[in-house]
């Protein structure tokens, strides 16, 4: 046989280097392997240096077949896909070999498609807090192939997280959050780029921070911190997706006041007095809701890079899982915020 693999390497080399046609090259295989089949049925006395069985030699042939098959109907699969679909010129040059296999659903999303990848691909976002909201949020994005993950926390993980907080274990119960996501987030996809902040985020360095991403997910359970992050991604003219959970009920909404949508503090203008609002760990919260509301801001934020469908600009998507009901409520910019300084958008 190995004869045979020699000549036949010769022939696609030799028929490659004189510009021969794949098709031309296969045809001279295959005359090749009918000639060899021919002269292991009958005595001659260059059977023994073919080497194999008739038997052996129909069942590489076989093989040979099933692989020219699967090459050829892999090709008519990627001729049907449509055009819109492909990536765009170079876009490849983005993933590493092998990497846009993992993307595929997303692929063939006509909203999507392979120019939609690479701009999630190319895209930077900030996440702040990996606790409820934050955990299913950075479990998605980067399962989408989002190339680069900032996660801000200075909590730890502790037992009382994990009934909600699924990015955690048990195994990390005392490890900072951000490193016990950034555990988790290599373990999906390791081809993100993660940069964890073990700090609180603060308004001094908010601004410089935000500055360096192109969308902020705001998932804290924390009214001072809410206020700096809004503060900074309206100074930077950052798109934030803000998400807000209470006992049983969620609500998600992307604020863009540089292209006409309300901040947070249009909508919230002043932090609840004590008691009002009470944290997850006085009130209780069901644990799947972080799941479904973080899925949904994970979802705006790829409709937001991606630009497909129709974002939560403007509005705000209330889920209220006790009753199993969704609704959406119109937002408006307030004319006297001190924040955004908004106007009331025609």
């Amino acid at each position: 046989m190995l004869l045979v693999l020699i000549v036949a390497i010769a022939i696609w080399w030799i028929g490659g280097r004189m510009g021969w046609p794949p098709q031309a090259r296969v045809i001279l295989l295959g005359l090749l392997y009918v000639t060899v089949l021919a002269l292991t049925v009958f005595p001659n006395p260059l059977r023994p240096a073919l080497g194999g069985s008739t038997g052996e030699w129909l069942v590489a042939g076989g093989i040979g077949a099933l692989i020219l098959g699967y090459r050829a109907g892999l090709k008519r699969l990627r001729a049907r896909v449509r055009p819109e679909n492909r990536p765009e010129a170079g876009a490849t040059g983005t993933f590493a070999p092998g990497e846009l296999d993992r993307y595929a659903r997303h692929v063939v999303l006509r909203e999507i498609g392979g120019t939609g990848q690479k701009r999630l691909k190319e895209a930077r976002i900030l996440v702040v807090g990996a606790g409820g909201l934050g955990s299913p949020a950075l479990l998605y994005l980067a399962g989408a192939g989002v190339g680069t993950l900032g996660v801000i926390d200075d909590d730890v993980v502790e037992a009382s997280n994990l009934q909600r907080q699924i990015i955690h274990g048990d195994a990390r119960i005392g490890m900072p959050k951000v490193f016990s996501a950034e555990a988790a987030i290599r373990a999906v996809n390791p081809y993100v780029t993660i940069r964890p902040y073990q700090r609180r985020l603060t308004r001094d360095m908010a601004k410089a921070l935000i500055a360096e991403y192109d969308l902020v997910l705001d998932g804290c359970d924390d009214f001072e911190t809410r206020y700096a992050v809004n503060a900074a991604c309206v100074a930077t003219g950052t798109p934030l997706i803000s998400g807000a959970l209470s006992q049983w009920e969620g609500q998600v909404t992307t604020f863009a006041p540089a292209e006409g949508t309300p901040c947070y503090a249009c909508i919230f203008p002043e932090a609840p007095a004590p008691g009002l609002a009470p944290s997850c760990a006085e009130a209780g919260v069901l644990g799947p809701l972080p799941g479904i509301v973080g899925a949904m801001m994970a979802a705006e934020a790829i409709k937001e890079l991606t630009g497909a469908g129709e974002g939560l600009r403007g509005r705000m998507a209330i889920h209220d899982a006790l009753y199993g009901e969704s609704r959406t409520i119109t937002l408006r910019r307030r004319q006297d915020c001190p924040v955004c300084g908004g106007v009331v958008a025609d």
